[in-house]
């Protein structure tokens, strides 16, 4: 496959995702000039971090003036699933044989963003090109709609409310669909108490105490099928509906 076709390629499995970040770039943008920083603090903060839910994260940790341990763990807590991604992603792309260079094959792990590693094992014909200029189009994507925006909301009336909303609605969608496919109601349950624990404990550190004490949960529950088996509370009727579905997986995969 030649350089052509392996852009061509990285661009027609990518561009639809790349078209759903624009929306969410828009927003932070507008949200960082809305919160006081400079137009330019987008695309910084888009290109240093690169992790969209961490870039909205830290504008309410830098003007909450958190302190770099709680900045830190809150960054991995959030950030956590990045390591399942490293260990996980098809590495022929990205080795050597794959992408070309040693500064091309670091920008392909800095750029391993959630679009990029679900795209990268579900897309046939993929190469180490394609899939570089695929993370190189989501983040020309995320980049440039957020400059867009930041410069859209410096021309906005100061205290427009709002724009900080679009990543928890983003993630509150994420979360409804994530469980119509496992309808293990113990998981929104323990969440809810693990924040509130966390509240208790420290209103200011609610959202780090609580995602820690989740996240120890489940690796409980990982290293412990009692203790999971136990928690595990998921209606007849859905998990009737849960069998149903494996079957038909493993049918399809059989044929």
């Amino acid at each position: 496959m030649s350089v052509k076709d392996e852009i061509r390629h990285g661009i027609s499995v990518s561009w639809t995702v790349g078209l759903g970040l624009v929306p969410l770039g828009l927003a932070f943008g507008a949200l960082v000039t809305q919160t006081g920083f400079a137009w330019w603090w987008a695309p910084v903060l888009s290109i240093v971090i690169f992790a969209g839910s961490m870039e909205f994260l830290a504008i309410g940790l830098i003007m909450a003036n958190t302190g770099l341990v709680g900045a830190g763990l809150t960054a991995f807590m959030v950030n956590f699933r990045h390591i399942f991604y490293g260990l996980t992603f098809p590495r022929h792309l990205i080795s050597p044989k794959g992408i070309k260079g040693k500064m091309a094959r670091a920008y392909s792990t800095y750029a391993t963003i959630d679009e990029a590693y679900a795209i990268a094992p579900n897309e046939r014909g993929h190469t180490g090109g394609s899939v570089l200029t695929a993370q190189i189009f989501c983040q020309l994507s995320w980049v440039l709609s957020g400059i867009v925006g930041a410069l859209a909301g410096s021309a906005m009336p100061d205290g427009l409310q709002g724009m900080e909303f679009a990543l928890t609605a983003l993630f509150v969608v994420l979360g409804i669909d994530a469980f119509q496919s496992n309808r293990d109601w113990s998981l929104p349950i323990v969440a809810f108490i693990c924040t509130m624990i966390g509240w208790a404990i420290s209103p200011q550190r609610m959202l780090v105490i609580g995602l820690s004490l989740f996240f120890l949960t489940l690796v409980a529950r990982v290293w412990s099928p009692r203790l999971d088996k136990a928690l595990t509370w998921v209606s007849e009727g859905d998990r009737k509906k849960m069998t149903s579905i494996s079957e038909l997986v493993s049918e399809g995969e059989q044929k």
